[in-house]
């Protein structure tokens, strides 16, 4: 089976072509191939699917190092974009993508000398802070924003239960926004914190029914925030496209930065912008290719 890795900011991905190569448990084929000891190794893996009718390039079918399915991906629908552009498979300077989250329109912002698209933006639609919409379930009323919500969170880690100050968001896909400043005692630093210990308690808590998307954030200025993650079903992530978006949305909510944010994380930045007057998000930031290879029908068809 022939793949591609590719990766936006070091959020990476083994892409498999699905009109070329025959799939079988994608799930299961996801957790072998993202093992980086014993596979090739990533954050999950992405089907890039022919598209179901004229109006899309193609459809992206997700799945965690963990195997299980994710609706959306920013970093990846990037990735994903740069793949059929730079095969000819789509024209550009726009394509629309399908998803689990629904379609997505991606415009090349720029090309390297080589002709190869190299930034793009994602229009990555109108975002949902509701309970019901997240969905978030903490006791509090389905139709009201789930905004600077208390969180009890049992944590293995300095006494056990905590009270955090939390933002649920979704962007397609469920998020759980963490400020920095509201969580002593776990670290004066963002650099400090123990993801590991934390980042799981978050992901599985019984408000979030669909498991969630961890945000750690902290604004430098009304312009700039520094960030980490811990992506459902693949712990620590060098990046996070939708959990950016969904970082800005909670400070614009939160009235601690304006709408066009630059966000840095582990990988690098991208740059998001929540229009005011469509309610949509955008984000922009680059796509890279690393390398191209096949792994053995014998090995994938092996026990885990």
């Amino acid at each position: 089976m022939k793949f591609t890795k590719m990766h936006g900011l070091g959020n990476d991905y083994i892409y498999v072509d699905g009109a070329a190569e025959e799939i079988f448990e994608p799930s299961r084929l996801a957790r072998r191939l993202s093992d980086r000891h014993k596979g090739i190794g990533g954050d999950g893996l992405i089907i890039i699917h022919p598209p179901s009718n004229s109006g899309v390039a193609g459809r992206m079918e997700m799945y965690n190092a963990d195997g299980s399915r994710a609706q959306m991906c920013g970093n990846g629908i990037r990735c994903m974009a740069k793949y059929l552009l730079d095969r000819g498979r789509a024209e550009g300077p726009e394509l629309v993508l399908e998803t689990d989250a629904g379609p997505r329109l991606l415009r090349v912002i720029s090309r390297d000398r080589h002709g190869r698209a190299e930034a793009i933006e994602v229009d990555m639609g109108t975002p949902r802070f509701l309970r019901s919409q997240v969905p978030m379930r903490d006791g509090g009323p389905p139709d009201a924003p789930a905004v600077d919500v208390p969180l009890p969170v049992e944590i293995p880690l300095r006494g056990g239960k905590h009270s955090l100050i939390v933002t649920g968001v979704s962007m397609g896909n469920p998020h759980c926004v963490v400020r920095l400043s509201g969580m002593d005692p776990f670290g004066a630093a963002l650099g400090d914190l123990d993801l590991p210990a934390i980042g799981p308690a978050l992901e599985r808590h019984p408000a979030f029914p669909e498991r969630a998307n961890v945000e750690f954030i902290e604004p430098r200025n009304r312009g700039e925030i520094d960030f980490r993650v811990w992506e459902r079903g693949s712990g620590e992530t060098q990046a996070c496209g939708t959990g950016s978006c969904a970082a800005v949305v909670a400070c614009v909510l939160g009235g601690l930065c304006d709408r066009t944010v630059r966000v840095h994380l582990l990988g690098g930045d991208l740059d998001i912008r929540w229009d005011k007057a469509t309610d949509r998000v955008f984000m922009t930031g680059p796509a890279c290719e690393v390398f191209q290879g096949e792994v053995g029908r014998e090995w994938l068809e092996g026990a885990e």
